[in-house]
């Protein structure tokens, strides 16, 4: 019964997180949109420009004033609390799906931390990422938006491949969300309010208005909408697991932002006479890229045989246990078929060690005490079952060897090489 409360908990806060994200989202895209695409030539006094548009069967007439008018309306619309629930909506996530379990999501294998350990990096990773961001946002580097973007695009990736090197592949990747996530709503909650607050306040009191603020309650703004592509990604990154399970998961991931990057300054700038028509080419190309130089390679083991390459992975720690703490204990033995690699590695000693180390999860009947039902719906109770899977077994247990969850059943290397042979024969089951 826990893990089915678990499993509900976690699906209605990841609701939660999609559904005043894309609120959040379509806000930022909306505003950026029609910050570029204002008609600036001849405004009328008081304004910076203005702009019609038709949607819904209804035509609009928005303007846009160079501060604001001389009386503030009676009814003024603000946009903070879809930036404001997504945050909350996304640290409750982290500690229902990583914080709750740590030594089993959030730790890489033989990192040699402790699960508070984990948490306190997380935490801390988050907090330390607004306060660098704001630093250098407000320093002489902030005047020069251009190399303060390759900066924090430098900082960002830096800070994945320090993720990698103590979380999981899937921690590294949403941590590295969660930090821009954190920078974005700092955003909101520090600069860009404040300064609205400011602007309507100054009309309230007959002031004239400070033009710095809303500049820079702008500029943070646009540095929100180039950050929005990467971070939806990450948020959709756990169902791909050639991406945060290869050993080069922080340069793929800089890839990928490169690309969204690109995707979003061509829709921003595509009304404004900038000729970025080449990024749009330019980013299918970097994803074909990608997708090529994270496929896995063929390597010649004898006639007729082929199998995927890949980096065997340090020993695992669970339980909060080190990785010598858990060498030191005596390893569970392989069924007697299971360590065979020879030639012949057959569905029969297949089977036995997914029944051992994969059905544990991956049935219809879980005996894991960590889920209910069969995580994804992925089952192997049957041979139908798991030949019908084996480019997914391939690519979780063999090549980038993420599965079993933090090795929790302790799959040998032994039996990765076998079941990466067997698949390399075609996944015959008789």
């Amino acid at each position: 019964m826990e893990a089915h409360l678990i499993e509900w908990l976690n699906l209605g806060v990841r609701w939660i997180h999609m559904i005043v994200g894309i609120a959040w989202i379509g806000a930022s895209f909306y505003f950026v949109w029609l910050e570029n695409n204002l008609n600036r030539a001849n405004p009328r006094d008081g304004l910076s420009g203005d702009l019609w548009a038709i949607h819904g069967g209804g035509i609009y007439h928005l303007e846009k004033y160079k501060l604001a008018p001389p009386t503030m309306p009676d009814n003024l619309h603000w946009f903070k609390w879809e930036a404001y629930w997504t945050w909350m909506s996304g640290v409750v996530l982290l500690c229902v799906v990583f914080y709750s379990n740590p030594t089993l999501y959030l730790l890489a294998p033989g990192s040699g931390l402790s699960g508070p350990q984990g948490v306190a990096i997380g935490i801390g990773s988050l907090i330390a990422g607004w306060f660098i961001y704001d630093f250098l946002c407000d320093s002489p580097l902030g005047k020069r938006p251009g190399l303060l973007g390759l900066v924090l695009f430098v900082l960002v990736i830096a800070a994945c491949f320090g993720f990698t090197q103590v979380f999981s592949g899937r921690g590294a990747y949403l941590h590295t969300g969660a930090v821009i996530g954190t920078i974005m709503v700092g955003n909101v909650f520090r600069i860009i309010m404040p300064a609205q607050r400011a602007l309507v306040a100054a009309i309230a009191e007959n002031r004239t208005p400070d033009p710095a603020l809303p500049a820079k309650g702008l500029l943070r703004s646009r540095h929100n909408n180039y950050f929005t592509l990467p971070v939806l990604f990450i948020m959709i990154s756990n169902h791909f697991p050639s991406t945060y399970g290869s050993q080069y998961n922080w340069l793929i991931l800089a890839g990928i932002a490169v690309v969204a990057v690109l995707v979003r300054h061509y829709f921003n700038t595509r009304h404004t006479g900038g000729n970025f028509a080449w990024a749009l080419p330019a980013g299918a190309l970097g994803m074909i890229c990608l997708a090529y130089v994270t496929g896995p390679t063929p390597i010649n083991r004898g006639p007729d045989v082929a199998q995927v390459q890949y980096q065997p992975l340090p020993a695992t720690a669970v339980g909060g246990k080190t990785a010598a703490e858990r060498a030191a204990e005596p390893v569970k033995p392989a069924p007697e078929a299971a360590p065979a690699v020879a030639a012949g590695a057959d569905f029969e000693k297949v089977h036995v060690v997914i029944q051992e180390r994969c059905s544990v999860c991956h049935s219809a009947k879980p005996t894991s005490p960590l889920f209910s039902t069969a995580p994804a719906g992925v089952m192997f109770d049957t041979a139908e079952q798991i030949q019908s899977q084996a480019a997914r077994i391939q690519a979780q247990a063999v090549a980038s060897q993420i599965m079993p969850l933090g090795n929790i059943t302790q799959m040998t290397q032994e039996e990765r090489d076998m079941i990466g042979k067997w698949i390399a024969q075609g996944a015959p089951t008789h």
